[in-house]
C-alpha cells in the first residue's frame, strides 16, 4: 500500500504557500524539485489571504538597522539577532525579485513603491498591493514557479518524514483517496505554514493545522518558543459568519479608529504614543481587557471605525475589506467594524541556522514553521518578507545540499502502514475530538494564562490523544492524521507556555510577575524536541 508510488528527487518541498514556493524556485536551480502541497499550490495557506503588506527599507530615510531594532523590540529581545538581520538586509532585494517578476504594487506619484505605516514601526515601509498583497505575490510566484521543472503534486496530505542516518531522507504522502506516496530527497524542507486551527477561532485557512511542527518534532528537531501564538486584535466578530474572518492591520495603518461602547479611543490607556499602531500584542490585550470589563459591544468586542475616511479612500485603498464585509452586510463606509483578537501566528517554531538548517541533518525548514524570526511578537508586514527572504535561503540551502543514497526503510513502512490501517478500525470521529481540541486551547491557553489553566489543557489534549479515532474509508485517513497533528502541536504550546514563568510579548501569564524588561529577562528560548525540553537561562543585561 505504502509503497504504491514512489517518487525521487533531490530536493522535496512541503507546502505551497509563499515560503515554499520561493524555496522551489530557488531550489530547482541545482536539480530536480518535487512540490508537495496539501492544498492547491498557489491557492491555499495563508500567503494568499495576506492582506496588509511586505515590510522592506526603500526610502533614504529609513534604514535596515532601524528596521531590525523595530522587530528587535517589538519581538521582545526574543528574536534571534543573527535571523532578524538577514531578514531586514535581504527583504528589499526579495521585493526587488516579485517587482522584476512582474508584481504589481501600489505606488506614488513619483512611481515609487508606495509604503504605509504598520505597528511598532518608526517609518511607514509596509509596501502593498491595495489590501490583497499577499494575493499579489502568490499569484507572481506561481507564474515564476510554472516557468521552472518542478514537480508539482496537489492535493497531497505528509503523514510523516522518513529517516535516514539520523537525518531526514523524504516522506510519506497519501492523496485524497487514501492512496500513498513514497518520496525520496536528498534534502527535505517545511515550508508548512503555522497551526493556529488549534484555536476556536483563528485566521488561519482550513490548512493551518500545524502539520510542520508536528512532523518536526516527530523526526526529533529542536523547536523553540512554541509558546508565543499571537493573536491578531482584529478579527470580526459581527455577523456570526464573519467570526475570525482578519480585519487587516491595514485598516489602522490607513487612519482606523478603535473605539469602546463609550465612544472613547480606548488605546490612549494602552499606548498613548503610538494608539491604533501599537504592537499586535498590546492592541491585542487591550481589546480583550475593554471586553472583559464591560466596555466591549454585544457581540463581544470593539468597534474598528473608518466612516470619517472619504468612501473613495476606502473604495480605492481598502477594496477586500469593503467587499467582504459588505457581504455580510455590512457597509463600512458608513458603520464601524465590530472587531476583537483572533488567533493568528506563531511566532515559535523550528529551531533554524540563518541558512535554514534545523538541528536535523537533511532537513531544512521556512516560514512561519520556524521560530526565531520573530521573537515574542511578529509586526505586520514581516511575515510576508520572512516568506521571500528564507524561503530563498532554504531552496538555495537545500539545492546545494549533497546527493544521498534514497532507499525505502521496510520496517518504517510497515510500522506507518499499520499505524494509518489502524484509524479503520476506530471508534471516535475525529470531528468530534477536533472541536474538543479547539475550544479547550481556546478556553485555556489563550491571550492570557495560568498554569492551571495550561495543566487543564495539556490533560484534555493528552486524553484527545489516546482516543481511538476513526476513519469512515481510507479517504478519511488523512483526518485522523490532521487531528494527531494538531494535537501534537496544541501540545507543544502548552508545554512551552508552562516553561516560561514571565510575561513577554505574546505570552501573559496571570499567575506571574514581571520585575523586568525584556531587554534584561533572564530568560531565552523555551525548547521542546524528543529528547529534552527546557528554558534557556542567561545573565541578565543591566
Amino acid at each position: 500500500m505504502l509503497a504504491s508510488e514512489v517518487v525521487r528527487c533531490h530536493v522535496l518541498i512541503i507546502g505551497s504557500g509563499g515560503a515554499g514556493v520561493r524555496a522551489a524556485i530557488e531550489a530547482s536551480r541545482y536539480g530536480n524539485v518535487v512540490l508537495v502541497s496539501k492544498t492547491i499550490a498557489g491557492k491555499g495557506g495563508c500567503t494568499t489571504m495576506a492582506e496588509g503588506g511586505y515590510n522592506a527599507v526603500l526610502r533614504d530615510q529609513d534604514s535596515c538597522d532601524v528596521h531590525r531594532e523595530d522587530t528587535l523590540r517589538g519581538g521582545a529581545y526574543l528574536n534571534d539577532p543573527a535571523l532578524v538581520e538577514v531578514l531586514t538586509r535581504e527583504a528589499p532585494e526579495r521585493m526587488a525579485d516579485l517587482i522584476r517578476w512582474g508584481a504589481v504594487f501600489d505606488v506614488t506619484e513619483n512611481r515609487m513603491v508606495a509604503q504605509r505605516p504598520f505597528g511598532g514601526q518608526k517609518f511607514p515601509r509596509t509596501c502593498y498591493a491595495g489590501d490583497r498583497t499577499g494575493h499579489e505575490i502568490m499569484a507572481t510566484l506561481m507564474e515564476r514557479l510554472d516557468g521552472t521543472d518542478t514537480v508539482v503534486m496537489n492535493e497531497y496530505s505528509v503523514v510523516d518524514l522518513l529517516p535516514r542516518e539520523g537525518g531526514v531522507g523524504g516522506a510519506v504522502a497519501l492523496d485524497r483517496r487514501g492512496e500513498a506516496a513514497v518520496i525520496l530527497a536528498d534534502s527535505t524542507v517545511l515550508a508548512t505554514g503555522g497551526g493556529t486551527q488549534v484555536y476556536d477561532i483563528s485566521t488561519n485557512s482550513a490548512a493551518g493545522t500545524g502539520d510542520g511542527f508536528a512532523l518536526g518534532y516527530r523526526a526529533g528537531a529542536k523547536l523553540i518558543d512554541m509558546e508565543m501564538v499571537q493573536f491578531h486584535p482584529t478579527g470580526a466578530v459581527y455577523p456570526y459568519d464573519a467570526r475570525g474572518r482578519l480585519v487587516t492591520e491595514a485598516v489602522r495603518g490607513e487612519g482606523g479608529l478603535l473605539l469602546n461602547t463609550h465612544g472613547e479611543r480606548f488605546m490612549e490607556r494602552y499606548d498613548p504614543e503610538r494608539m491604533e499602531l501599537s504592537t499586535r500584542d498590546v492592541v491585542a490585550r487591550a481589546i480583550a481587557t475593554e471586553v472583559l470589563e464591560g466596555r466591549g459591544t454585544d457581540y463581544g468586542g470593539v468597534y474598528l471605525d473608518v466612516t470619517h475616511l472619504s468612501p473613495g479612500e476606502i473604495e480605492t485603498r481598502l477594496p477586500v475589506m469593503l467587499e467582504q464585509f459588505l457581504a455580510f452586510g455590512v457597509d463600512i463606509r458608513r458603520e464601524p467594524m465590530v472587531v476583537a483578537p483572533t488567533a493568528h501566528h506563531i511566532m515559535g517554531g523550528l529551531a533554524i541556522t540563518p541558512d535554514c538548517r534545523t538541528t536535523v541533518p537533511g532537513l531544512y525548514a521556512c516560514g512561519e514553521v520556524t521560530g526565531g524570526v520573530h521573537g515574542a511578537n511578529r509586526l505586520g508586514g514581516n511575515a510576508l518578507a520572512d516568506t521571500q527572504v528564507f524561503g530563498k535561503r532554504a531552496g538555495e540551502s537545500a539545492g546545494k545540499a549533497p546527493e544521498q543514497d534514497k532507499y525505502i526503510d521496510p520496517d518504517r513502512l510497515a510500522a506507518l502502514e499499520r499505524r494509518l490501517s489502524a484509524y479503520l478500525d476506530g471508534e471516535v470521529n475525529p470531528a468530534v475530538a477536533r472541536r474538543e481540541l479547539k475550544l479547550t486551547m481556546w478556553n485555556h491557553a489563550g491571550i492570557f494564562r495560568t498554569a492551571d489553566e495550561l495543566n487543564t489543557a495539556l490533560a484534555t489534549i493528552t486524553r484527545l490523544e489516546s482516543l481511538p479515532i476513526r476513519a469512515a474509508s481510507p479517504s478519511n485517513i488523512i483526518d485522523c492524521c490532521t487531528l494527531r497533528n494538531m494535537c501534537t502541536t496544541a501540545s507543544l504550546i502548552v508545554r512551552s507556555a508552562l516553561l516560561r514563568p514571565e510575561n513577554r510579548g505574546a505570552h501573559v501569564r496571570k499567575d506571574v510577575t514581571t520585575t523586568w524588561e525584556p531587554a534584561t529577562s533572564p530568560f531565552g528560548h523555551t525548547y521542546v524536541s524528543l529528547t529534552s525540553a527546557g528554558i534557556e537561562r542567561k545573565e541578565a543585561v543591566l
